[in-house]
């Protein structure tokens, strides 16, 4: 049993539902007409340019080839993870180090999971590497980011109180210690509501494309128990490096708070 194949035409109906949502927008006035669509016809260039590349890719089994595909999906994630925030970091070393961090985790926990548990011949092979670094990148991105703008939102808005901490002789972590609690329990959130609803509300992604695939159902809920396991794990390494990192670069080594290095809205 293999896949049923999906046309343009299919496509094109599905897109259809779009319609409806660029209706709901016009009727409330939300004025999200315009970033539905180039949201739509990215996703769609996208989605298909990774069909073509991968395709090519896992025809080739290159080395070579399959770690610049990794070092541009890091690369696009680390500008993503820096202009996601309503207050970023100012200056390309900081988004190459939220973006080196970011890569680190996910092809740590890639290696470990394909190396370690699946362990393919050969390990590395790009079938298994890519896609799973894809999803490894994608939900510590997402962890990262809504950590750092939930802790950088907050140190904006309560940087009164945070000042008065630190004048009365507190440290950084002390006087942050509030906002980064909250932001660390914000970026922890979709992976603990993804594991909770798992299986139960909804069959996760990995799992239901496997099953359309052919795949046993068992074995596909097998590989979808290790992919959650392990993107929790990463995510929380993600959630702890874009906290206590956020806490170092909103302060300095004398303990006062440094907004100025944020830019964005409120940033200056």
């Amino acid at each position: 049993m293999s896949a049923q194949p999906i046309g343009i035409l299919e496509l094109a109906i599905a897109a259809l539902l779009l319609l409806l949502n660029a209706a709901l927008s016009i009727a409330f006035n939300l004025g999200l007409e315009k970033k539905l669509a180039i949201a739509a016809v990215r996703m769609l260039a996208q989605l298909a340019l990774a069909g073509l590349v991968l395709s090519f890719v896992l025809r080739q089994s290159s080395i070579p080839l399959t770690i610049l595909v990794v070092l541009v999906m890091g690369a696009v994630a680390a500008y993503e993870l820096m202009s996601r925030p309503a207050h970023r970091p100012e200056g390309w070393w900081a988004v190459g180090l939220g973006g080196g961090t970011l890569l680190l985790i996910g092809l740590l926990a890639t290696l470990f999971t394909v190396g370690g548990i699946i362990r393919p011949a050969p390990w590395y092979d790009a079938r298994y590497l890519l896609p799973i670094l894809g999803m490894e990148l994608g939900n510590v991105l997402t962890a990262m980011s809504l950590t750092f703008d939930a802790l950088t939102t907050a140190a904006f808005r309560e940087r009164r109180s945070i000042e008065a901490r630190l004048a009365e002789g507190g440290t950084r972590f002390e006087a942050l210690e509030s906002v980064l609690t909250d932001a660390l329990r914000s970026g922890t959130m979709p992976i603990l509501n993804t594991m909770a609803v798992a299986g139960v509300v909804s069959l996760p992604g990995m799992m239901t494309g496997q099953i359309l695939a052919g795949a046993d159902p068992l074995q596909a809920a097998k590989y979808q128990m290790l992919i959650l396991l392990v993107l929790a794990g990463a995510s929380t390494l993600g959630v702890l490096a874009a906290g206590l990192g956020g806490v170092l670069l909103m302060t300095d080594p004398r303990h006062r708070l440094r907004l100025d290095r944020l830019v964005g809205s409120e940033g200056r």
